[in-house]
């Protein structure tokens, strides 16, 4: 049996998120204490507004502070993951767990990465549209006739997500509804990411990556551009999350790769459940029964820590 440390990505963020969690967990407090001096971004987790809380250069850091605390509550409970991997932002977190970046530099490399991918999306107007009940060849078979669409997230089986200009996407739309999809929904982001539209923040984060230590993975990690395990040496993440930012998300890749190996407990860091339900839907298309479990709150991290202990 795996343990596989699942980070949610950026849009699973809440009013509250962490709140309870500083005032249970000393190895919570701690993390905040020390990179959120100010507290500016816990009073945001805190009290919101959702708005301010849902701007990229808000989120990604709330969220990071949010995924270390957790992981230091596990591993001070010795809750360690044989496997770690994550939804865009997420993959950071999944970096920390695993070694490569320092607690401060983790979130110094989130910040920036929030500030220049907020700084790309400024002026663009691009739709984000998820398509849902299409197989994957389906999806790109149309989206191969549009030049400014792309996939940027190939989530579970049956859920994909396209972005482009709204002209394009909306006659994709149109092609995926007549193709026999369940739905197409338009998903409230505020940039395009995952495309090639997000090249200037990819080339700003690679210079700023450059200044940063990173260190060989001291567990699997799995990354997104791939969906698969890298050889974990700093060169090859640096190089993997420069391309990240401007590339697909391969999520659906990455759950099939680990369930094709061993029986698997997934821990959810979030806050939410999105990312074990693509893991449940993922694992019903091949025919795998893992076990998940979702960390949004105190109580929630209790039950883990009382049930993997």
């Amino acid at each position: 049996m795996k343990t596989i440390f699942l980070f949610a990505g950026q849009g699973s963020q809440c009013v509250g998120m962490g709140k309870d969690m500083y005032e249970e967990f000393g190895e919570y407090r701690e993390v905040v204490d020390k990179v959120d001096a100010s507290h500016k971004y816990k009073k945001l987790m805190d009290e919101g507004p959702i708005e301010e809380l849902s701007e990229t250069s808000n989120t990604q850091p709330a969220m990071s502070i949010f995924a270390a605390g957790v992981v230091e509550v596990l591993k001070a409970n010795g809750i360690k993951p044989d496997i770690a991997f994550g939804l865009s932002l997420g993959e950071y977190g999944a970096l920390y767990t695993a070694g490569v970046f320092s607690l401060e530099d983790y979130i110094d490399v989130i910040t920036y990465r929030g500030k220049v991918m907020s700084e790309a999306a400024k002026g663009l107007e691009c739709a984000m549209s998820a398509i849902l009940g299409l197989e994957s060849s389906a999806v790109e078979n149309v989206v191969s006739k549009y030049k400014n669409v792309t996939i940027a997230n190939y989530n579970c089986p049956g859920q994909y997500v396209i972005c482009g200009d709204e002209e394009g996407v909306a006659a994709a739309e149109k092609e995926f509804s007549e193709a026999g999809a369940k739905r197409c929904v338009r998903v409230n982001v505020s940039g395009p990411f995952h495309t090639s539209y997000m090249k200037p923040a990819g080339d700003k984060l690679a210079e700023k990556l450059k200044s940063i230590e990173l260190k060989n993975v001291q567990i699997p990690v799995i990354m997104n551009v791939t969906g698969d395990y890298s050889d974990g040496t700093p060169d090859t993440i640096r190089d993997l999350l420069e391309k990240q930012v401007q590339s697909s998300v391969h999520l659906e890749e990455s759950i099939k790769r680990v369930l094709s190996e061993d029986e698997c407990t997934f821990i959810e860091i979030g806050p939410g459940k999105t990312m074990s339900g693509f893991v449940k839907k993922t694992a019903k298309a091949v025919g795998a029964t893992p076990t998940c479990y979702t960390i949004s709150t105190a109580e929630d991290l209790k039950k883990v820590v009382d049930v993997c202990v």
